[in-house]
Formats: C-alpha cells, sequence, structure tokens
C-alpha cells in the first residue's frame, strides 16, 4: 500500500489481527438474521517515515454514520480530564471572552461545555449527526462535517480563526492526514495554538495495546512522525506532555511555522531523543509485536475456555471499540461472554459486531450475578472498578485482559 502521508511504499508488516467488522457498528436484532461486513485489519509501516496505518478500505462515511454510538460523557473519567484541559489551556494562554475556541470531533460536548461555561466563545466541529445533536442540546454550536482545508477555508473565510483548536483523540481517526493538518494550519490566527491528543505508539507497543488498533483508527502515531506530518504542512511542535490517558497519550502543542510566538519547551527534544534510543525508526522495534499479540490472546482465551469447562458466568463491561477487536481477535462469541453491560442508552439492546454478544442495561448484573466481569476499557479500570464494587457481595471479580490477564482477589 502506498503510505498516507508520503506516498512511499508502506510495507513493513506490524500486526495483523485477520478480519473484523468495523468496531462501532453495532447490530440491532433484524441484524442478526443477515451477514456482516469484514474487512481486513493489518497495520503496516513506513520505512520511510515510520508512519504506522491500516489500509483505507472504506469511505469515512461508512466508518462514522449519523448513528454514530459513542458518546464521551459516558465516562465521568473522560469528562473529567476533559475540565482539567481545558483548565490548563485557558491559564496557560490566557483565554477570555476575546478569544475563541474551536474543537474539532467535539462529539457531544464533553469537553466544550467546559469552555462555554467560562464564557469563552467556541465552536464544535462534529460529523455524526447523533453526537452534534447531543452538544447542541448543551447549547453548544456545532458545524455537522467532516474536517479538513476545504472547511477550514470556508470557517477562516467567515472570520471564524481561533486562537486555540482542541483536537483530541481525532488525528489517528482521519484518512488524509495531511489535509487534516494543513486544515488546522489554515483555521488558527496569527500566534494561535493548536492542541492534538492522541494515543502514543511507543506506549501502546510498550503496553501490548493491541485492542487500540480497529478500522476506525487509521494511523497509530510517534513524536517523530507527527513531528514530520506537521512540519510538512507548516505547522510547528514547540511543547509535549505525556498523559496517562488511553494507556499512554501525548499532548502535542504546534504552533504555525512562521506566525508562532511560543518557544520549543526541553521535554520535546528529550521525547524525541527517547523515541530514538527506543528504536521506533527501526525496524526491529515493530517485529516482535506480532508475537506478544498472539501470547496475550491465548491467555484471555485459556481463561474462558476454563471458566466455561468450570461452569462459571462471564459477563463484560464496557462495549468499547478495543473489546470488540479482543473479543474478534480471540474467535469469542456469546457461548464464553454471556452479555456486555454499557450505561450508553444507545447500544443498550443492540449485539456488539463480529461476537454478536447482547448489550444489556447494568440491572442484568444484579439478576444474573457473574462470576466474572470482564472490563474491556481497561484505560477506565479505576472508575469501572469504582462503579462495580458491588459484584463482590456475590464473589464475583473484575477481569481485564491488557497489558496481561488480571483477575482481581475478589
Amino acid at each position: 500500500m502506498t503510505c498516507r502521508h508520503c506516498g512511499s511504499s508502506a510495507r513493513l508488516p506490524f500486526v495483523d489481527l485477520g478480519s473484523a467488522p468495523f468496531s462501532n457498528s453495532y447490530l440491532d436484532e433484524q441484524d442478526l438474521r443477515a451477514s456482516e461486513k469484514w474487512f481486513p485489519l493489518q497495520v503496516v509501516v513506513c520505512t520511510e517515515c515510520w508512519l504506522a496505518q491500516t489500509e483505507q478500505l472504506c469511505d469515512r462515511e461508512e466508518l462514522f454514520p449519523p448513528d454514530y454510538a459513542y458518546f464521551s460523557s459516558f465516562s465521568s473519567t473522560w469528562v473529567r480530564h476533559a475540565e482539567q484541559c481545558v483548565s490548563a489551556l485557558v491559564e496557560r494562554f490566557r483565554l477570555g471572552a476575546s478569544s475563541r475556541v474551536i474543537e474539532i470531533a467535539a462529539n457531544d460536548g464533553y469537553l466544550l461545555q467546559h469552555v462555554q461555561k467560562r464564557g469563552i466563545p467556541c465552536l464544535g466541529v462534529e460529523p455524526t449527526a447523533s453526537t452534534a445533536a447531543a452538544a447542541r442540546d448543551k447549547g453548544i454550536e456545532i458545524v455537522q462535517e467532516f474536517f479538513g482545508t476545504a472547511l477550514a477555508e470556508k470557517l477562516a473565510t467567515a472570520g471564524g480563526c481561533a486562537d486555540v483548536i482542541i483536537a483530541n483523540n481525532v488525528l489517528a481517526h482521519v484518512p488524509d492526514i495531511n489535509d487534516f493538518v494543513a486544515g488546522v494550519r489554515r483555521l488558527l490566527k496569527e500566534g494561535g495554538v493548536a492542541v492534538f491528543e492522541f494515543p502514543h505508539l511507543m506506549k501502546m507497543v510498550a503496553g501490548v495495546q493491541f485492542d487500540t488498533i480497529y478500522h476506525e483508527h487509521y494511523s497509530y502515531l510517534s513524536l517523530v512522525t507527527v513531528n514530520r506530518i506537521f512540519e510538512s504542512q507548516g505547522l510547528a511542535i514547540f511543547d509535549v506532555q505525556e498523559l496517562a490517558t488511553h494507556g499512554g497519550s501525548l499532548r502535542v502543542y504546534a504552533q504555525d511555522v512562521a506566525l508562532g510566538r511560543h518557544s520549543q519547551a526541553a521535554r520535546l527534544a528529550e521525547l524525541v531523543a527517547r523515541e530514538g534510543e527506543m528504536g521506533l525508526d527501526t525496524a526491529g522495534y515493530y517485529e516482535k509485536f506480532q508475537a506478544r499479540v498472539d501470547a496475550l490472546k491465548n491467555s484471555f482465551l485459556e481463561f474462558l475456555l476454563g471458566a466455561r469447562r468450570e461452569g462459571r458466568v462471564v459477563a463484560g463491561y464496557g462495549a468499547a471499540a478495543k473489546g470488540n477487536t479482543l473479543l474478534n481477535y480471540a474467535g469469542v462469541k456469546a457461548d464464553l461472554i454471556r452479555f456486555v453491560v454499557d450505561r450508553n442508552p444507545a447500544k443498550q439492546g443492540k449485539f456488539l459486531p463480529g461476537s454478536r454478544i447482547p448489550i444489556v442495561g447494568e440491572a442484568r448484573l444484579q439478576e444474573e450475578k457473574p462470576d466474572y466481569v470482564v472490563i474491556f476499557p481497561w484505560n477506565l479500570r479505576q472508575e469501572v472498578t469504582a462503579q462495580l464494587a458491588y459484584i463482590r457481595d456475590w464473589g464475583g471479580r473484575l477481569v481485564t485482559a491488557v497489558p496481561s490477564l488480571a483477575i482481581d482477589a475478589g
């Protein structure tokens, strides 16, 4: 395949997860009588720019449909993180009533609600109708389109440039990453700052976080590669922070290479050097990941088979995309995991793609009292553990599969 950024031939194998349906394509009852579309799920690495990427197999409209079911606000951890992010940006860049903030991939308004409460003018860009409607219900202005240079030009021409652009957990989701970054640059005011958060490839490899691989994630990003992409589109990174979110993420701060006003932070060069020491720009760094993935997948499957032999009931918590990757690669069906609980009413009553495990409300846990509950959004383990503490009343135990199989003491 051709590299999505530099156009070179991207052929270094990284990981092959076989094939899977789209991770957020939840099924209705009538869908169970029809076949699903399954697509290859492999990641390769370009040895010119070292961008890890999946092949673009379909239009983005298929991956992010109008009834998109992921709503950020259902996670209190994520809402709290967004509030802390806004507070830090307001203080650092002295944002106020005369400023303008634009968030790309605003989802259901989980972040911009905190900007709005501070009296700072803001705008969200969100292509999915379901989440855009939820954001509007919070009183947030939303442009319901996919972002790129065309939309950026339209907004900028209308006088809508921003002092701060926030793009959290969207950079990996765009098929044309060059166009997306160029659009961000076009939409910045002189002296403006763009802030991006994305899962860090180095943390993904270290934690064997293969379940974060799915078709909606076109790219898997290192700091060095993101820096190259940004420079090619006229943006310069001047600072970076390492975050715990999503198993280990980066928050990078960028500015127009010609119009920026911020000096480069020392920790930027330090992290670039650390990635170099780890060998992220060498083939050897990527070659052993498949074996580690398979070992983790096998340990999870062995646990489920053992629980079944013992007559134990296993349920899941969180109808998350990462859970669907794990379940479909392991070939798990409802005979091994009876149901999955999710707090989002938009998912309840539906079935997971591929595995076809039913998605239910939390009351089902109290009714069936399963022996084990697998937490699929392991990045939210602390939040979920507190929420589900009551399962210990009947001897239930919580389980995570990533970065290794872990069963609590009960």
